[in-house]
């Protein structure tokens, strides 16, 4: 069995499998329970849609058998051979269950591959069919990427899910077709959903299908090998069409730098009920905070941890901010090559002069990355732009223009046409697949990291392209002024404080992701205020110092004109809710 082991544990990273630890197995168990209306006697029907090694519904078996609960009938499905055989063995110990049935076969199967059990869960002309009282399920984390476009556009159809969906998306949706009503599911899944724009139909489709009980975030603990922040969801079948009429608490935990009293815990299972900072016994510190599911008031909005804390934070920011960063302009994406190497250089100058393309340009990129004015790199990048604006248009360019352009992308040819989509898209081979717009490069832009564990925004006067491991913002003419402004905020503590009370979306070692659908939403001051012209002025002079190290007492008096422009107080590096306006 050592070799199939082997390629098992492979074909699970790649389809994003990844076996449950039995501490959390046996928390969600518990979570369960303790939601469960369950009667001593009667027949309890258990199902996970995605098995793997069984230890979900072990840990489930041992805590209904542990309330003296029997007469069980447990479902599992897994689409791995050594999967099923490995949770065979772990759950043959379970004598109190009645049945115990694991079959070899995806959950989500057409009807074309489904078998029995399957025609009869999800017909709904079966109405003597005996829904599932539980559902304990860690699925599996597909992106589109991996999937295929046709496997997507698949689930998508059969889901009602739209954008880019993941596959644990559709295992949700599959769920509330075989919870009874008043069931219980207790759900493993990647934090993601609950702040992205692709998470928008799942999160819709929860609210409809399911009363949300309570949201563990369980962010940057390492639960799992992968590198999936996760969560667990603990959701009750509605017994009616009407909304959920009471609040879920949510709790989540990530580490943090922050200093302070901390108490001691020895997993993160305990921590969880602690304080506000905990350490655990591997030695690594974490901020744990308490509140409720706020899931907005449009369909598209992101689900965050509210208390009333934040709450009166972000009355009185919304307060003092006429403005967005969205309102200044749109907010970009880089450049995506989806062929860097071939595109992406910074030894140009090593290639042979007949060689050597015309229309290199400079390109920005994490690399040049630091607070108000980017890094002067000895060895910067360059970057082979194949578009042009021709008659108010974005156009490819005419390689009969451009002969040394020509040769060198025609020695390429090879590893561009491989990009099929390209073509398929009605594209030339020698394409950049997200060229973006080339007549906006020239203006002023802002210009920040998408990943990091503070923002780190920057003014560039270059004219540079900017890579698609960074985001941009231009101003209309005349409205230049905004962007400084916006920079001012941007590197403010401000920034980050919003970011944790409004999404929350945190990667390992306390990263961020500045996306676009969340840096629009960052406050402005009313611009022409005193205050406003200071904090304008002031971002200017450190600008113009940067790299000095005279710069850290002027980011520190602008970060307390933000506070004021707010109506905030810092306190010990944190910012604060002040419903009094301060003078």
């Amino acid at each position: 069995m050592s070799a199939d082991l082997e390629r098992n544990t492979a074909e699970r990273k790649l389809h994003g499998a990844h076996y449950t630890p039995a501490a959390l197995a046996a928390f969600v168990a518990e979570q369960i329970l303790e939601s469960c209306d369950l009667t001593s006697g009667a027949p309890i029907r258990v199902l996970d849609p995605a098995a793997g090694d069984g230890s979900l519904l072990a840990a489930m078996l041992d805590a209904l058998s542990s309330r003296g609960l029997v007469g069980i009938d447990a479902v599992g499905f897994d689409t791995s051979p050594v999967a099923v055989h490995r949770a065979k063995s772990q759950l043959s110990r379970f004598r109190s269950a009645r049945t115990i049935t694991l079959l070899l076969n995806d959950f989500l199967a057409s009807t074309e591959q489904a078998n029995e059990l399957q025609m009869a869960m999800f017909d709904d002309e079966s109405p003597n069919m005996d829904l599932f009282d539980i559902v304990i399920a860690n699925p599996p984390y597909v992106r589109t990427q991996v999937m295929g476009a046709q496997m997507s556009k698949q689930l998508s159809g059969r889901y009602d899910l739209s954008g880019r969906i993941d596959l644990y998306f559709a295992f949700v949706r599959a769920v509330a077709h075989v919870l009874r009503r008043g069931g219980i599911a207790g759900l493993i899944v990647s934090n993601r959903f609950m702040t992205t724009q692709s998470g928008a139909s799942l999160r819709q489709s929860i609210l409809q299908d399911f009363d949300v009980l309570r949201v563990f975030d369980f962010g940057d603990t390492r639960l799992f090998d992968a590198a999936v922040l996760p969560a667990v969801l603990l959701l009750k079948r509605k017994t009616s069409t009407a909304p959920q009429d009471f609040p879920a608490p949510y709790v989540s935990i990530y580490s943090t730098r922050a200093q302070g009293d901390e108490s001691a815990a020895e997993t993160v299972f305990d921590a969880i009920r602690g304080t506000e900072r905990v350490r655990l016994g591997s030695g690594d510190t974490f901020a744990i905070r308490h509140g409720h599911l706020d899931v907005g008031v449009r369909p598209t909005s992101v689900w965050r941890l509210a208390n009333r804390e934040t709450d009166d934070w972000l009355a009185t920011v919304s307060s003092r901010a006429p403005l967005t960063f969205g309102d200044i302009g749109p907010l970009r994406v880089g450049v995506k090559t989806t062929a860097d190497k071939v595109f992406i250089r910074a030894d140009w100058e090593t290639l042979d002069e007949a060689c050597r393309p015309e229309l290199l340009r400079p390109i920005a990129t994490h690399h040049a990355a630091r607070r108000f004015r980017g890094l002067e790199l000895d060895a910067a990048p360059k970057i082979l732009y194949t578009h042009e604006v021709r008659d108010g248009r974005r156009r490819p360019i005419d390689l009969d223009q451009y002969p040394k352009a020509a040769r060198y992308l025609e020695s390429h040819r090879v590893a561009l046409e491989s990009r099929s989509y390209v073509q398929e898209a009605g594209r030339k081979w020698f394409e950049i697949w997200v060229p973006q717009d080339p007549a906006a490069w020239s203006a002023p832009k802002l210009v920040w990291r998408d990943i990091s564990e503070r923002p780190v925004f920057w003014m560039d006067y270059s004219g540079a392209v900017v890579n698609g491991d960074c985001y941009w913002l231009s101003a209309p003419p005349g409205r230049e002024h905004l962007l400084w402004l916006a920079l001012a905020v941007a590197n403010s503590s401000l920034a980050e404080t919003f970011y944790d009370h409004c999404f929350s979306n945190r990667l390992y070692a306390r990263r961020r992701r500045f996306i676009t659908q969340y840096v629009r939403r960052f406050p402005l001051p009313d611009p022409n205020t005193d205050l406003a012209q200071q904090m304008i002025r002031l971002c200017r002079e450190i600008y113009d110092r940067t790299p000095s190290t005279d710069c850290e007492p002027l980011t520190c008096q602008l970060d307390d004109l933000i506070s004021k422009a707010f109506s905030l107080r810092r306190e010990e590096g944190r910012w604060k809710g002040n419903l009094q306006f301060l003078i």
